[in-house]
């Protein structure tokens, strides 16, 4: 069962989880970038014009404010924030905290998928993403956890999914 048929969401590592880090002017992170953005601009092409990212640290970031500037060359195009719990950026630095509240705030929709912390918000934000969608783009490495879970839910549920490996 695929979601709605222009819809493509992203999912992505967050900080920790990258070798560089919040070191964006690394090499590399400059690179997985491109290769987003790429990504973000072929599912374009091919008739993605509403996009769900789900505001995570990290990936998610980079994949907002990527969406964000293709918006400004294609205004047809749409930007989803799915937001796991109202505090999803309390406990983050505070340069991330007004980056995440500056790009929420340039989203063309925000939802909110509970209403409150609760220890399964993330993986129902994530299964948000994907039941919404017909295209995932995955930044993944093959480790476990939250990416990992929703590359396999997009896979059982039939999404299309395109795979950016990040980069040692």
């Amino acid at each position: 069962m695929r979601g709605r048929p222009s819809s493509c969401a992203f999912t992505g590592h967050r900080p920790a989880k990258l070798p560089w880090g919040y070191r964006e002017e690394d090499p590399r992170c400059l690179a997985l970038k491109r290769r987003i953005r790429d990504a973000v601009e072929s599912a374009y092409e091919e008739g993605y014009c509403h996009f769900l990212c789900g505001m995570a640290q990290g990936c998610d970031l980079y994949f907002c404010e990527i969406v964000l500037a293709l918006r400004v060359k294609h205004p047809e195009v749409t930007l989803e924030a799915a937001v796991p719990c109202p505090t999803q950026a309390d406990d983050w630095p505070e340069a991330e905290r007004q980056r995440y509240c500056q790009l929420l705030a340039a989203c063309d929709y925000e939802t909110l998928v509970s209403a409150r912390y609760t220890p399964d918000c993330m993986q129902r934000r994530n299964r948000y993403l994907v039941d919404h969608s017909a295209l995932l783009i995955a930044a993944y490495d093959g480790t476990l956890g939250g990416t990992q879970y929703t590359v396999q839910y997009a896979m059982r549920r039939g999404l299309d999914i395109a795979d950016i490996p990040i980069l040692l």
